[in-house]
């Protein structure tokens, strides 16, 4: 569902952020019920639908750092009827939109639907299942909340947090954080979607607007309606690129956050780098599964290097690719040769893509969040380290 990925600080002693912090010593082990106490839509057309979860047992809710996500594992039936008869397990990882703090996690779920183009594809089954099947009182399993692509605090750097449609969710847990805890920094949100009917939290963040001066509203309508009039429901008409951040930001230091479809990042994240803004100050979250072409300018300290070539054996599909460097993990380099491989939160944390290795060695930039078991793989980050086998 995601590929995450974020550059790391590599400023002085003095100029540097907080690191991201550690795994949170209160959360749980493994999965546990949790109970679906309210759900309300966050959009006009109703595709966009927040659920908010308490733990059945009652016990403690751990904090989590603004910009993570849950993972969650859910019981559906593929096209009404599950193989064997039973119901098909699906896992999906959904970021935090609510900032750290609240009685309740909070997660917002945008219906997918089939493609303009391609309408005859199904739809999503997972973002079906919540909305047509999940109410309140519903039961779903969790996995502690997880992932990289957090906010670090500093009051000193202005923040802009950028977001293409429902990318906007880590962006709401990472703004209202930072306007709770960071009172005197400067932010800037950009958001963009096609009309008013698909605008999210609308009401909320006009409110956050009003109450925080330092806090920079700017929305984008790609295709406003009739109903959406310029400077009261939308500051911008067109998308979110380059040309619209450098005709509102100034060329101080500011540190960006964005969260979006493919053609967004694809576009604007190299853009960002061509402009001059620092690759540590960079950090990017992209949907599906999606490569950021960042180049050379936006390599993260301790990637790996990945340019030997090695045959890979994909053992259920019956084929055997050449790695080639080309790709920044196993995962995308399946996917680009059109191997499907089940996965979740695409940067090592929720281990949906776990997967036998039958032969050979595999290799990480930094050590996964989630614990593989022996003989296992996680290839959503890892790469390579000889010829090798795997399940998929």
């Amino acid at each position: 569902m995601l590929r995450r990925a974020s550059a790391n600080s590599g400023h002085s002693e003095a100029e540097r952020a907080p690191e991201r912090p550690n795994a949170n010593p209160a959360a749980w082990p493994g999965w546990r019920d949790f109970r679906v106490e309210r759900r309300e839509f966050v959009d006009a057309a109703k595709s966009q639908c927040s659920f908010y979860l308490v733990p059945v047992d009652a016990g403690i809710l751990p904090a989590y750092a603004p910009g993570q996500f849950l993972t969650v594992m859910l019981n559906v039936a593929r096209g009404g009827v599950a193989p064997g008869g039973g119901a098909a397990t699906v896992t999906r990882c959904y970021s935090l939109s609510d900032a750290p703090g609240a009685d309740a996690y909070r997660l917002t779920v945008k219906r997918v639907l089939p493609p303009a183009v391609t309408p005859d594809l199904p739809p999503g089954v997972a973002s079906g299942y919540l909305h047509d099947q999940v109410e309140v009182g519903s039961i779903l399993k969790v996995k502690a909340p997880a992932g990289r692509f957090v906010l670090l605090p500093n009051q000193r750097i202005p923040l802009v947090l950028i977001a293409g449609g429902i990318g906007i969710t880590p962006m709401m847990s990472m703004l209202t954080w930072s306007l709770a805890h960071e009172p005197d920094r400067e932010v800037y949100l950009f958001y963009g979607v096609r009309c008013g009917l698909d605008h999210a939290f609308k009401k909320r963040l006009e409110e956050l607007a009003e109450q925080h001066a330092g806090f920079h509203l700017n929305i984008a309508y790609s295709n406003p309606t009739d109903d959406d009039e310029g400077g009261r429901d939308f500051q911008h008409a067109g998308r979110v690129d380059i040309a619209l951040l450098r005709s509102v930001l100034t060329r101080v230091r500011h540190v960006f956050y964005v969260c979006g479809p493919p053609p967004m990042m694809a576009g604007l994240v190299p853009a960002l780098v061509q402009w001059g803004v620092a690759s540590e100050d960079v950090h990017y979250e992209a949907f599906g599964p999606a490569t950021v072409p960042t180049g050379a300018a936006m390599k993260v300290p301790g990637d790996i290097d990945s340019d030997v070539a090695f045959d890979v054996r994909f053992h259920r599909s019956g084929r055997t690719l050449a790695w080639d460097g080309q790709d920044s993990n196993l995962l995308a380099f399946a996917e680009r040769h059109g191997i499907e491989m089940d996965s979740g939160c695409r940067s090592g944390s929720c281990g949906t893509c776990e997967t036998r290795l039958r032969q050979g060695e595999m290799k990480y930039a930094a050590r996964p969040d989630h614990e593989t078991r022996a003989g296992y793989c996680l290839p959503c980050v890892g790469v390579p380290a000889s010829a090798l086998e795997i399940d998929a």
